[in-house]
C-alpha cells in the first residue's frame, strides 16, 4: 500500500468512530513511514496515543501485505509508561485500533501489577505490542536470550516523557534505549510529551546526542489552540495577616456549589496529607456525599484506586480528593471542574492538572484555585496570566548517574553477559554518559568485579565475573535474584502495610511515622479511624477506632514541593505589579488590596529594581526577614549561607526559618545589616566554599548516598515481606559512606553524593542566579515596629515546628492582637 492508501485507510476508520483526526496525528502517521524517529508535544486528551498506536499499525500493514491471513508472532512494538495505572486505557485504546483493521496484533501488559502466570505466559509467547514500565522493560533484560525477544522491534514510545525527564528514570530509559538501539536495527524510537519548556534538549536526551537516531528526526507539534480558564476562590473577608495553618479548610463551603454544578469534580491537594484531611472534613461537614465522594492517592490499596477511577468513568461519583497520582494521562471524560488547594508550585504542573477537565480536543479546560492563605492569590494571578501564555518549565535531565549505570551494566551480566568494549559505545551515545571519561568506566567496571578499592577484601562486592573470552557475567543465583529484586530508581522511605486484625489490605505508610506511634493511638488513614494493635513484621495491624480519642493524620516525607524557577520569576512580576495603579491590578491583586496597604504602612511593597528585608525586635530577638521569592529549597540554602557569612564579622547564635516566599534569621543579637551589606553579602563568589561550610553539607550528602547505595546495589533493601527496616539502611549506606570518605575520596559514587546535594538539593546554579539578581537591585532595609504581612506566615512556619496545632492556634490569636494595634 502507498503513504495515501495507508492514510485514508485509518481516515476511514476514524470516521467510523464518529472521529476526524488532527493534523498532527496524520503527521507524526506520516513521519513514522519514513522511517523518523522522533518526539510528539501535545497538550493531554488530545489523542497522542492514536498518533503513534496508528502510524505503528499502518506501517505494519505496509510491510505485511498479507496481514488479514498470516500472523508472524513475536514482539514488534513497545509502548513505555510513567505510571501502571495508565496502562489498561492504552491497551484498550491499541487493542480497539488493532482489531479495528483486522490485523490480528495481540496487545500485552507488562507491569509490576501483571499477575506470575500471565508473565510465564509472555515468556513463552511475547504479544505484538506491548506496554511496560522502566523498570519491567529492565525486568526483560536480565532474561537469558533477550536479544532474540527484542531484534524485530520496530518501534519503541515512551510516554509522558517530560515526567521521566529530570529524574533517574529518565537515565534508566536512556541506558535502556542505547541497547535496543544495537540490537534492534529496524527500531524507531518515539516520546510524547505535554508539559515541557525545553523540547529540543528532550529529543537529544531521549535519541542520543549526535547519533543517527536523532540526526533522522522530527519534533511534532500540535497546535489545538488549547485554551485554560483559571478562577480563584476568593474568601468575603481577607486576612491581613497570612498564615498556612488551615490547609485551605476554612474555604471548604466555597467548593461545594462547585461540586454540585458539576458531573464530576476532582480536587487537588499537594500532599497526600492534606488530602486525607480534606477528606475528613468534607465529609464531617457533608455527610449526604457518603458514596459520592471518594479520595485517591498513591498509599492507598490498588484496588480502591482503581475503583476509584472507574467510579469517575461511569459518572457514579461526584467528588475526588486526590492529588498527582491522577495528574497524568486517564482519560476521565466526565470531569468537568478541577480545584487546585494550594499553589501548585509549577506551571506545568498546574496546566497538567488543568487539562483533567475539557479532556477533549477543542474544549476550554477550567481550573478554580482555592489558597490556603491569602498571598497565594498572587500565584493564583501569575498562573492566570501563565495559562494564556503557556511558558512552562524545562525539565533539567541528569548527568553522570554512576549509579544507575551500575544497575544496568549488572542487568547485562545477569542475562547473557557484556563484552565492556561494545557496551562503552553504546553507552557514550547517551545523554546522560556523553561527558564519561574512559578512566571513569574503568572505574565503574573495576566497582563492579572488585567492589572498588577499599572493599575488594569483601566478596559480597564482587558480583561480576570476567571470563576468558573478556565477557563479564553474574554466575551466582543469589545475586541475579537480589538484583532482579531491586531493579529501579525510586527510593523511599520503607512502606508498611496497614491492614486490619481480622484482614483487609487497606494501603502503606512510611516507617517514620508510625514509628511515633505507641499501641492504642489513633490516626486517620484512607478516610478511616484506625486505632493501632502492633507493628508485625512490615505489617502495621489495626483495628477501627471507637474511643473519641484525637487522631494523627497520616503524614508522608517528601510532601512539601518548592516553587520551580519559572514559577518564582511568575511569583515576582505579579508581586511587582502589586504598585501599579488600582485598575490595572488583576481581581486576585485587587482583592488583597487590605494586606497590601498594611504591608506599606510598616514597609513596602518592594518593586522589580528592588531587594526588601525587614528587621524587627520581638521578645524572642532580633528577627531579620529576606524575600527573594525562590521557593523553599533556594531560601534553605540562601538561608544557611547568609548566617555564615553574618557569623564571620560577629559570632553571633541564629535560627532560620523559611518558607516559598522568603526566610528569616532570627538572632540574639541585633545584627548591624549595612555592614555586613558592605562586605559582600550577596556575593556569588566562594559560593560553593561558603555552602560546604554554612550547611551540614556532609550529612546531606549522607542521606543522598543512601539512595545511591542501594540503586548501585550495594545495599541490598530486603526480600518481599522481610525488607530491611529504614534505619539498617541508613546505618549500613552510611557506614560505606564513611568508608570512602576516610579511605577513597575519589570513589565515583561517594563524590556523586556531593554533585547531586547541590545541583540537585541545594539548587547551585539556581542560587548563584538569584545571588547574582539580588546585587544588581537596590537592597531595602526597613526597620519595622513589628511582624509585616509579609513576614507572619513565615514566623507562623517556624513556630509551627515546635507547638501542637492548639497552642499554635492560640499562640497566633495572640499575635494577631497585638499586630492588629496600628
Amino acid at each position: 500500500m502507498t503513504k495515501n492508501q495507508l492514510h485514508k485507510l485509518a481516515q476511514s476508520w476514524f470516521k467510523n468512530q464518529g472521529w476526524k483526526p488532527f493534523a498532527f496525528q496524520e503527521e507524526t502517521w506520516g513521519a513514522f513511514l519514513e522511517g523518523k524517529n522522533g518526539l510528539l508535544n501535545a497538550p493531554t486528551g488530545s489523542g497522542k496515543t492514536y498518533a503513534l498506536w496508528v502510524a505503528f499499525v499502518l506501517d505494519y500493514i505496509k510491510n505485511n501485505p498479507d496481514y488479514k491471513t498470516k500472523h508472524k508472532p513475536g514482539l514488534k512494538a513497545i509502548w513505555i509508561t510513567p505510571l501502571r495505572a495508565l496502562s489498561v486505557e492504552i491497551a484498550q485504546a491499541a487493542a480497539r485500533f488493532a482489531d479495528g483493521l483486522e490485523t490480528q496484533l495481540t496487545v500485552g501488559i507488562r507491569t509490576g501489577d501483571t499477575p506470575q502466570t500471565e508473565r510465564a505466559k509472555q515468556k513463552r509467547k511475547m504479544p505484538d505490542l506491548l506496554i511496560t514500565t522502566p523498570e519491567s522493560l529492565q525486568l526483560l533484560l536480565t532474561s537469558k536470550g533477550y536479544k532474540k525477544v527484542f531484534k524485530n522491534c520496530t518501534a519503541i514510545v515512551i510516554d509522558e516523557w517530560h515526567e521521566l525527564l529530570g529524574s533517574k528514570r529518565g537515565v534508566q530509559t536512556e541506558l535502556g534505549l542505547s541497547r535496543l538501539k544495537a540490537i534492534a536495527p529496524k527500531l524507531r524510537i518515539w516520546g510524547i510529551s505535554a508539559t515541557i519548556g525545553n523540547l529540543d534538549q528532550a529529543r537529544e536526551v531521549l535519541l542520543g546526542p549526535d547519533s543517527k537516531a536523532f540526526k533522522n528526526s522530527v519534533l511534532v507539534k500540535a497546535n489545538l489552540g488549547k485554551t485554560y480558564k483559571v478562577e480563584s476562590i476568593i474568601p468575603e473577608t481577607m486576612e491581613k495577616f497570612p498564615w498556612r495553618g488551615h490547609m485551605g479548610l476554612h474555604l471548604l463551603e466555597e467548593v461545594v456549589p462547585i461540586i454540585n454544578n458539576s458531573k464530576t469534580t476532582l480536587l487537588f491537594t499537594n500532599t497526600r496529607a492534606q488530602c486525607e484531611l480534606w477528606f475528613q472534613k468534607m465529609m464531617y461537614k457533608h455527610p449526604e456525599y457518603a458514596g459520592e465522594l471518594a479520595m485517591h492517592h498513591g498509599s492507598i490499596n490498588k484496588e480502591t484506586r482503581l475503583w476509584v477511577e472507574q467510579a469517575i468513568r461511569n459518572e457514579s461519583l461526584k467528588a475526588v480528593i486526590c492529588t498527582s497520582s491522577l495528574d497524568l494521562g486517564v482519560d476521565f471524560a466526565p470531569v468537568e471542574s478541577i480545584i487546585q488547594i494550594g499553589g501548585p508550585k509549577g506551571v506545568a504542573r498546574f496546566l497538567q492538572r488543568a487539562g483533567r477537565s475539557g479532556h477533549q480536543p477543542g474544549k476550554e479546560s477550567v481550573i478554580y484555585f482555592l489558597p490556603t492563605h491569602a498571598i497565594e492569590l498572587i500565584e493564583a494571578s501569575a498562573l492566570g496570566k501563565a495559562a494564556i501564555n503557556q511558558v512552562v518549565e524545562d525539565r533539567i535531565p541528569y548527568l553522570l548517574s554512576f549509579d544507575v549505570l551500575i544497575q544496568y551494566l549488572t542487568t547485562l551480566a545477569v542475562a547473557d553477559g557484556f563484552y565492556p568494549a561494545e557496551i562503552w559505545k553504546e553507552v557514550k551515545q547517551t545523554f546522560c554518559f556523553q561527558a564519561m571519561s574512559e578512566e571513569q568506566w574503568r572505574w565503574i567496571l573495576n566497582f563492579i568485579t572488585k567492589g572498588s578499592q577499599s572493599l575488594q577484601a569483601y566478596d559480597e562486592y564482587k558480583k561480576i565475573e570476567i571470563e576468558e573470552d573478556g565477557r563479564f557475567k553474574v554466575h551466582s543465583k543469589a545475586v541475579a535474584m537480589r538484583h532482579r529484586l531491586q531493579i529501579g530508581t525510586i527510593v523511599g522511605d520503607a512502606a508498611l502495610q496497614v491492614k486490619y486484625l481480622k484482614g483487609g489490605y487497606i494501603g502503606t505508610v512510611e516507617e517514620w511515622f508510625i514509628s511515633k506511634l505507641s499501641p492504642g493511638d489513633v490516626f486517620t488513614f484512607a478516610g478511616k479511624n484506625l486505632e493501632l494493635y502492633r507493628i508485625k513484621g512490615m505489617q502495621v495491624l489495626v483495628k477501627k477506632a471507637k474511643t473519641k480519642k484525637q487522631a494523627k493524620v497520616v503524614s508522608w516525607m517528601g510532601g512539601r514541593l518548592t516553587l520551580s524557577a519559572q514559577m518564582s520569576e511568575l511569583l515576582r512580576e505579579e508581586l511587582y505589579s502589586a504598585n501599579l495603579p488600582f485598575e490595572q491590578q488583576t481581581r486576585e491583586l485587587q482583592a488583597l488590596k487590605d494586606i497590601f496597604d498594611r504591608q506599606r504602612l510598616e514597609s513596602i511593597v518592594p518593586n522589580n529594581d528592588q531587594f526588601l528585608i525587614e528587621t524587627f525586635k520581638s521578645r524572642e530577638g532580633f528577627h531579620h526577614i529576606f524575600y527573594p521569592f525562590e521557593g523553599r529549597f533556594v531560601h534553605e540554602a540562601l538561608g544557611s549561607l547568609l548566617a555564615y557569612r553574618i557569623s564571620l564579622l560577629s559570632p553571633i547564635t541564629f535560627s532560620i526559618a523559611f518558607n516559598d516566599y522568603g526566610f528569616e534569621i532570627l538572632s540574639d543579637q541585633k545584627i548591624d545589616m549595612q555592614q555586613v551589606l558592605d562586605n559582600d553579602l550577596f556575593t556569588a563568589r566562594f559560593l560553593v566554599e561558603d555552602l560546604q561550610k554554612s550547611l551540614n553539607s556532609t550529612e546531606m550528602a549522607r542521606r543522598k548516598f543512601r539512595d545511591i547505595a542501594v540503586i548501585s546495589g550495594m545495599v541490598f533493601t530486603g526480600f518481599p515481606g522481610k525488607i530491611v527496616k529504614n534505619k539498617h539502611l541508613q546505618s549500613n549506606s552510611q557506614l560505606l559512606f564513611e568508608v570512602f570518605r576516610d579511605y577513597e575520596p575519589e570513589n565515583l559514587l561517594f563524590q556523586q553524593a556531593y554533585r547531586e546535594t547541590f545541583e540537585h538539593q541545594l539548587e547551585e546554579v539556581r542560587l548563584r542566579l538569584a545571588l547574582e539578581r539580588i546585587e544588581k537591585q537596590e537592597i531595602v532595609v526597613k526597620a519595622c515596629e513589628k511582624a509585616t504581612p509579609f513576614s507572619f506566615p513565615i514566623i507562623t512556619d517556624r513556630l509551627r515546628e515546635k507547638l501542637s496545632s492548639e497552642k499554635l492556634e492560640d499562640r497566633i490569636k495572640n499575635m494577631l492582637r497585638y499586630l492588629d494595634k496600628i
